[in-house]
């Protein structure tokens, strides 16, 4: 039986950077690493020393999942490690975005993970580990990037709950919830058409200090992972302040009324 990795949005940004340090951190006979991009993917072959496994799905069409589902089956790997960093957002008002855009939002960043976590379970023994990327935005509601704050809280409270579930099998659960980091993100998030919606970025990391930070707290069996000292202040802050208060300090900072108009002339 061969050993792997599974991550989830592989093709870029944060979950490269996974394959790229858990490849020098764990050994194992392959990575399997998932995204639409299949160029991409190959692109990560001969950057590791485990033979990379590209394999190229739509993680919001359960259809293409059957795929993964399929080869889990056939192959009956012992997956040490599963990584879903698949995911986007929308910066902008609600009433601005289709609905479709906010469902496939919802598809990727909270069914694909429940369900890529669900097919991968039986194949994970003990001492495996699962890590789920949430975000800072799951901590408190975020007018203006609204569903996509919903969908890392989701992240949030299912990966702490489950860490608690599995713990009688010794596999552990970590939620990595960053602050803004230089990704292709921001590509999808932000319309280029119109005017920004967020003018301010009180930090902006880079992939490779989240990433090396959350697989050091995922060897501390911890279950939740933060970096930086802004995100961590800022997080003692949400815990603190209501919400409410919350909700209006971000408003204010990126100068947004609550209505549609974004940047009024």
């Amino acid at each position: 039986m061969k050993d792997i990795i599974v991550v989830t949005g592989a093709s870029s940004g944060l979950g490269k950077e996974f394959v790229l340090q858990i490849d020098k951190k764990e050994k194992v006979d392959e990575i399997w690493v998932i995204a639409r991009r299949l160029d991409k993917l190959i692109e990560l072959q001969g950057l590791t020393d485990a033979k990379i496994v590209p394999i190229a799905l739509d993680l919001s069409n359960y259809d293409e999942i059957k795929l993964y589902e399929n080869k889990l089956s056939e192959e009956k790997p012992n997956v040490k490690i599963l990584v879903n960093c698949a995911g986007f957002g929308k910066f902008d008002h609600y009433e601005n975005v289709e609905t479709n855009v906010y469902l496939n939002m919802i598809d990727l960043n909270c069914k694909s993970t429940v369900l890529i976590t669900n097919l991968t379970l039986p194949f994970m023994t003990e001492g495996a580990k699962i890590v789920n990327f949430a975000s800072f935005s799951s901590f408190q509601p975020v007018p203006y990037i609204n569903v996509y704050g919903a969908t890392k809280a989701f992240t949030l409270s299912y990966s702490r709950a489950l860490n608690r579930e599995l713990a009688y099998r010794k596999i552990k659960v970590l939620a990595v919830c960053p602050l803004w980091v230089k990704t292709e993100f921001f590509d999808r998030a932000i319309d280029k058409d119109k005017k920004p919606v967020v003018i301010s970025y009180n930090a902006l990391y880079t992939p490779d200090k989240i990433i090396k930070k959350a697989i050091k707290d995922l060897y501390k069996n911890k279950d939740m992972s933060i970096y930086g000292k802004m995100a961590k202040l800022q997080w003692i802050t949400t815990k603190i302040l209501p919400h409410k208060l919350i909700m209006k300090i971000w408003l204010n900072s990126q100068k947004l009324d609550g209505t549609k108009d974004i940047r009024k002339d």
